[in-house]
């Protein structure tokens, strides 16, 4: 086996400034995400007045807002949250594309880590099972990758 310079992030908060921005709509599910990513971030050393939550409209506001806060350097990483749960209607295709695109690129435009905490699914039992129930915590799991993901950028 070759051997690799290897480089990978430690899940620590300890030091860092991070936000969250949540969708309030479908607050019901997004609270649960809130939740787990705050309890994930505080149980890896991250101090809670080092914690900042802004509450936007709808997930298709998050990534105008995280650019913001990008933008303001006061942050090493960005959590997204938000649920988009299927209607009858197309809106549920817009929504999730523009929201999951607008995301993606406040992280490549500014190189401050953005986590995907967005549900997108097709019913409401889904999103149940994603936000804390039979399929973990999507909250948690996108704290956890900015974690990762900064201190993998801080050694590079």
């Amino acid at each position: 086996m070759l051997h690799l310079n290897t480089i990978e992030g430690k899940l620590d908060a300890r030091g860092l400034q991070i936000a969250l921005v949540a969708s309030r709509f479908n607050d019901f599910i997004v609270d649960k995400l809130i939740g787990g990513a705050v309890d994930c971030l505080l149980r890896h050393g991250l101090n809670r007045e080092n914690l900042t939550l802004v509450k936007v409209p709808g997930a298709f506001e998050l990534p105008l807002v995280a650019k913001k806060l990008a933008l303001s350097k006061k942050y090493q990483g960005i959590i997204c949250l938000g649920a988009i749960i299927r209607g009858a209607t197309p809106h549920f295709d817009y929504v999730a594309a523009e929201a999951s695109k607008g995301i993606a690129l406040v992280s490549l435009e500014t190189g401050i880590p953005v986590g995907f905490g967005v549900l997108t699914t097709d019913t409401l039992e889904q999103a149940i099972e994603r936000a804390g129930s039979k399929a973990g915590n999507k909250g948690v799991e996108a704290a956890l990758a900015v974690l990762e993901t900064i201190r993998v950028m801080e050694q590079i």
